[in-house]
């Protein structure tokens, strides 16, 4: 009802919505490399934002901006601005307000959404809701952004072609807020993975009061890179191992796509979601009665689980 100009916003849910909102948080030198496209990094902003609102099942409403920066460069603005609002434009999110400051490089956005409520009853996704012997989901592809750190980093050499294709996973995720509108009332349980899959299904595990198994290997599979390898692998580009594409599928993080657990009655209404949504989704595992976390191999034998999920405060 009121953006930018006065102290405050004003927002006004439509009858029979309730407002879902969230804030994440973009630390130059912890969440992105300072040499970093403006564009792409107003488009990451906003977008790991949206994937939350994606992740509640929420449709976007608006957003507002914390920004600190070093200086003023116009020209970096302006492309910042480009990316964020490009984005912004495409969810039809619009920006109502927020605060600039001098300092270190440091994006704080916050952003709205608004979910139905039946019957009372808030029809929001949440971590929750899972049950054992419902199916474990998850869109898209896994482990490509982890790939790109891994290169930038100096761990790793690729094609250049493998890292541009990374890179871009990395540095424009695309948010699956359709996906998360269709899963209204088909999804039990969902969260989106910016953490490392492991990581975040571990939070609706604890949430759910539940367990898992994994497939280690079809998450693996799921690396969008992989294809580049079974076309293209020479000596001079020797493939990595299938403990590199589980470590980057199931502990890699950034990837900002959906996991989400679903009933087995529901496997039409999930491939039906994801067709309508344009989204690929894969089943990676199922819901155990019984408490943990397991990994299965390709042939369905046991795996040991030494991956770590990143760690906000760890080294």
């Amino acid at each position: 009802m009121l953006g930018v100009g006065d102290d405050c916003a004003l927002l006004q849910p439509r009858p029979g919505m309730q407002l879902a909102i969230s804030s994440d948080m973009l630390v130059e030198g912890r969440h992105f490399f300072s040499d970093v496209e403006p564009s792409a990094l107003g488009h990451k902003a906003l977008a790991v934002n949206l994937s939350d609102l994606a992740a509640c099942g929420a449709a976007p409403l608006a957003f507002t901006l914390a920004l600190a920066l070093p200086s003023v460069d116009e020209v970096w603005l302006g492309a910042f601005s480009r990316g964020l609002l490009a984005l912004a434009d495409e969810h039809g999110c619009e920006l109502v307000g927020g605060d600039t400051t001098r300092g270190p490089l440091n994006i704080c956005i916050t952003v709205f959404g608004e979910v139905p409520l039946q019957d009372g009853r808030s029809q929001a996704l949440l971590r929750s809701g899972a049950r054992a012997g419902d199916d474990l989901y998850v869109s898209g592809t896994f482990g490509d952004a982890a790939l790109a750190l891994d290169v930038l980093r100096g761990r790793l050499g690729v094609p250049a072609a493998v890292l541009a294709a990374a890179r871009l996973r990395l540095e424009r995720p695309s948010p699956r807020v359709a996906l998360g509108q269709a899963l209204r009332g088909i999804a039990s349980a969902a969260i989106d993975v910016s953490d490392g899959l492991l990581g975040d299904l571990g939070h609706i595990l604890k949430q759910s009061g539940v367990g898992a198994t994994v497939a280690a290997d079809t998450a693996a599979g799921l690396v969008a890179a992989r294809a580049f390898y079974a076309g293209a692998a020479s000596p001079l580009d020797p493939s990595p191992s299938q403990d590199d594409w589980r470590r980057w599928a199931l502990a890699g993080g950034d990837d900002y796509e959906l996991l989400f657990a679903a009933p087995l009655s529901k496997r039409g209404e999930v491939a039906a979601a994801g067709q309508a949504s344009g989204t690929a989704v894969t089943r990676i595992g199922q819901v155990d009665a019984q408490p943990g976390l397991r990994l299965i191999d390709g042939q369905g034998q046991p795996l040991a689980n030494n991956h770590v999920s990143f760690d906000h405060f760890g080294p």
